[in-house]
């Protein structure tokens, strides 16, 4: 027995320790290395990439013979058989088809873009290393379909088939499979942040709706970003970037961007990487001071509440303080009928008074792969950390300032299997609503009664004066604001600073946020298992959140609200005829515990012809939905132009708020005051646009339920010559659309009681909500796109896409209801690529037209104009250093616009960067 054990630990031992050495080179028809190529051997997780001169090395623990696959994105793959020991390999991969490019999003399984069942676009290793951009994250823009909503230099929020404001909640960023949303604000703040440009492995972008796999929420687009494994992408690279950012309003300023990446395969069972990446600059200046709801107005005017411009959103009528002040006995009897009846506002702050305008992120992460048998089952944690400052638009526009956002993650996977579970923390650091802010410094040295009274006071007596009503408005306006704080000044300054850290919106703008989400998701493909008959796969989620704001968005101030959502699905892919018909069917079951159960259906189909199998046409159909977002439920915030209340049902009666009654409400009430519940905007209120018309009507506004809907689509993918297009068109309806409605609520009376509640109106006494529900009429949205791309001379990539979108919504028969399209009908984009206009130097020149289109959301309503732009970049690569220089420049031109209405002017940004050794 001893000497069969001894046997068996030898033969063990020279299992483990028998090793094969391989090198070689490789590179393209045109005798260039290609840099990143991947080397991995056939059946293992075992692998390494090129270096910059298309070198490899890599160790084998196992002896030949094996085989080896040698692969490069845009490149057709080779296998190499290895047969002995220190074999040197050197390949010369042909160029392939990017519709031999391989993803995995739109059906959770590997597949040729070519055959995909569904609309998928691809932005790859390449891509991102050539963008003209000045961050990888801006390159994604140039895809086909896609816009980029701008709310500063550093939060960037991606729209596909329109139907959403800077804030998407129809849209879902995943990076590694981890929901990159803030859980308290239920939307992608951009890749503040999220990933590093030296860690993006690809990223892919699904612009329709992907519910049948993915669940709620992916809705019209869900974007993909994965990273590089540390046991295939080795070594340490960095780079560093510095340029300035070029605005009318800002100036010049400069800004800097910089990144390491480290990764090490420690043996063929364990790797790790390290990630860390810094940025910091001046943000763009929003100075657009346009009146919000009366466009014509200027600053003179008595009710002035301009756009950029905080604080001037607290206002009142100011012959109601009249009839006040007279009942106070501090002007005599009838003085009241002296003033008019007008509105009149405080006096705001520009937004530049209010924020440094700060750009910054910051983040680390950390990754450990264990293989514990050499193969391609693989554990995996990962975190991630991140802070930043940005200034983002929503109802209102918030300084996002030392936002920290953590994730955690555990994940078990192989080739047909993964489970994982990951924690998302936030932390809104010293985060504020500027529009608090200038509320609240005004109130800081003069409280609104105080302010509103000297003004009616002053505007009486120089009218008695024989002063004109524009001269006593003046005279009245200066009277009130003796004593105003001057920005810059060290008083201005402390006031700001102590109203920015307090979290009471009576008082102070601080956002208190430390809210939680949980999830975990399995899936298992059993194509290995039934590939003889269909690839089949099966999957669910679980998620839990844990709103934490203290009660300064949500209403959560007697404590933390959770909820929880949970979902299967499976799907099903047959290949016919000659593998030329695929056909795919998808299901999936959700539920929320807040509401019932959802399925969501899709089918496919796509067939191949031609004889060399060059054309793809696709037809589907994909029912969606999404639930309720958290504001869409449990928020309850003051924002100025409105209180903003959530339709939770458990949510109605927590938003409970006091307001001071006019001298005429106190009179019809006996009150000086009026407690108001958010349950009054659902059930005791009027439509803001009758009441603006002078007919008031009551408003019905049911709670906020799931919306749903069932989306068509069908596309062409195909090579013609040496053209690649791709093509498709869409027609989505929408069922319960939510979205937000004005309300005007009354603080006495019940609304169309023709009496009491009208008085109030009349004296002023009403409150602006802005609510959460769903319409009542169907919204359809459509469009197409083409794209068209073509190499020429093997080195010059050349591509152009348009895009065309609509929506058909009757605005004009429900005028309080939005619907948020915020897209152009319009869009054309081109680029052009030459990686090689002579050794080591190439170039890329970007353009992108958009249409004018209107801008419908809480913070304003406005055209957008229609621009153009040009980004460009040149870049030389030095082989010896692993080096490659780049300059360029986005906005070339520096045509100064802007994407959202109340948004920054977006001007030029000038850069020159160093990128090492990025495999």
């Amino acid at each position: 027995m001893k000497a069969i054990i001894a046997l068996f630990c030898l033969c063990l031992s020279t299992i483990t320790f028998a090793q094969t050495d391989i090198s070689g080179k490789v590179v393209d028809e045109s005798a260039e290395p290609i840099l990143g190529a991947n080397v991995i051997v056939v059946g293992t997780g075992t692998g390494t990439a090129t270096d910059f001169d298309g070198n490899f090395t890599l160790r084998v623990d196992q002896s030949p013979p094996f085989t080896v696959q040698i692969s490069s994105i845009g490149f057709e793959s080779q296998n190499v058989e290895i047969t002995t020991n220190n074999q040197v390999v050197n390949i010369t991969l042909a160029e392939g088809s990017v519709l031999d490019e391989v993803v995995i999003s739109a059906s959770r399984t590997p597949e040729r873009i070519f055959e995909s069942p569904v609309t998928v676009e691809r932005f790859d290793i390449q891509d991102i290393k050539y963008t003209a951009s000045a961050d990888f994250y801006d390159g994604i823009e140039q895809i086909k379909g896609v816009d980029i909503n701008t709310s500063s230099l550093t939060f960037k929020s991606v729209n596909t088939r329109g139907f959403a404001t800077i804030a998407n909640e129809r849209f879902v960023q995943l990076v590694d499979g981890m929901d990159n949303s803030s859980p308290a604000l239920n939307f992608v703040l951009g890749n503040l942040l999220g990933m590093t440009e030296l860690d993006v492995n690809s990223i892919e972008l699904l612009p329709g709706a992907s519910s049948a796999l993915y669940g709620a929420n992916a809705f019209n687009g869900i974007l993909f970003m994965t990273s590089k494994n540390p046991f295939d992408h080795q070594g340490i690279s960095a780079y560093y970037k510095r340029g300035i950012t070029s605005q009318i309003a800002a100036g010049d300023n400069e800004f800097y961007d910089m990144g390491i990446r480290a990764a090490h395969a420690f043996s063929p069972k364990f790797a790790g990487k390290v990630n860390l990446a810094i940025m910091n600059g001046t943000d763009w200046f929003a100075t657009n001071e346009v009146d919000a709801v009366n466009p014509g107005r200027t600053r003179e005017h008595p009710g002035y509440d301009g756009l950029n411009v905080y604080g001037d959103e607290v206002a009142t009528n100011i012959r109601g303080v009249g009839v006040t002040l007279a009942n106070l006995g501090l002007i005599p009897p009838g003085a009241e009928n002296l003033l008019p009846n007008d509105i009149v506002s405080r006096t705001g702050y520009s937004e530049r008074d209010l924020t440094n305008y700060n750009a910054e992120s910051v983040k680390f992460d950390a990754a450990l792969h264990f293989r514990p048998w050499e193969n391609d089952f693989e554990i995996i944690y990962v975190g991630k950390v991140g802070v930043g400052s940005t200034i983002y638009q929503g109802g209102q526009r918030y300084e996002i300032k030392n936002f920290f956002l953590q994730q955690h993650k555990l994940e078990v996977k192989s080739d047909n299997f993964f489970i994982r579970g990951y924690i998302t923390d936030e932390n809104a650091g010293d985060s504020n609503n500027m529009g608090l802010s200038g509320v609240n410094v005004n109130r800081a040295w003069k409280d609104d009664s105080t302010w509103f009274g000297e003004y009616a006071g002053a505007y009486i007596q120089a009218t008695l004066g024989g002063a004109n009503s524009e001269m006593a408005h003046a005279i009245a306006r200066q009277t009130a604001e003796t004593g105003r704080l001057i920005p810059g000044t060290p008083e201005f300054e402390r006031v700001l600073a102590r109203v920015k850290a307090d979290a009471d919106v009576n008082t102070g703008s601080k956002l208190q946020d430390q809210t939680q989400l949980y999830h975990a998701d399995a899936n298992y493909n059993f194509s290995h298992i039934t590939s003889d008959f269909a690839d089949i796969q099966v999957g669910g989620s679980y998620r839990k959140y844990r709103l934490n704001s203290s009660g300064t968005i949500f209403t959560d101030g007697d404590g933390p609200i959770t909820y929880s959502e949970v979902g299967a699905y499976t799907q099903i892919q047959k290949k016919l005829a000659d593998d030329r018909l695929k056909l795919t069917g998808s299901v999936r079951y959700d539920k929320s515990e807040l509401f019932d159960g959802q399925f969501t259906p899709r089918i496919a189909v796509g067939y191949t012809a031609g004889a060399n199998r060059n054309h793809n046409i696709r037809v589907s159909y994909q029912s969606a939905f999404r639930n309720p977002t958290t504001q869409d439920l449990f928020i309850g915030l003051d924002i100025g132009r409105a209180i903003l209340v959530g339709s939770a049902e458990s949510n109605l009666d927590r938003d409970v708020r006091t307001f001071p009654l006019s001298g005429g409400g106190q009179q019809a009430t006996g009150s000086s005051t009026a407690t108001i519940a958010g349950r009054a905007a659902y059930e005791n209120s009027f439509s803001a646009s009758s009441v603006t018309n002078g007919t008031p009507e009551v408003a019905n506004i049911n709670l906020v339920k799931p919306e749903e809907a069932d989306v068509y689509e069908i596309g062409y993918r195909g090579k013609i010559f040496n053209f690649i297009i791709d093509a498709s068109a869409h027609y989505s309806q929408y069922t319960n659309f939510i979205s937000n409605e004005n309300v005007i609520v009354p603080l006495y009376g019940t609304a169309g009681d023709g009496s009491l509640s009208l008085l109030a109106l009349q004296n002023g006494d009403f409150k602006v909500y802005q609510t959460y529900t769903n319409a009542d009429v169907d919204v359809k949205g459509f469009g197409g796109s083409i794209g068209v791309s073509t190499k020429i001379i093997q080195k010059i990539n050349l591509g152009v896409n348009y895009t065309y979108a609509e929506q058909d919504f009757d605005q004009a028969g429900n005028p309080d209801f939005r619907t948020n399209f915020n897209t152009p009908m319009h869009k054309v984009k081109a680029s052009l690529r030459y990686t090689d206009l002579f050794p080591n130097f190439g170039f890329g020149v970007n353009a992108r037209w958009s249409d004018e289109y209107f801008w419908q959301a809480g913070f304003g309503d406005g055209i957008v104009p229609s621009y153009t732009v040009l980004d460009a970049q040149v870049n030389y690569k030095i082989p010896k250093l692993k080096t490659m220089l780049k300059i360029g420049a986005t906005n070339l031109l520096n045509d100064e616009y802007f994407t959202a209405f109340g948004a920054p002017n977006i001007g030029a940004q000038y850069y020159a960067s160093l990128i090492i050794n990025n495999l």
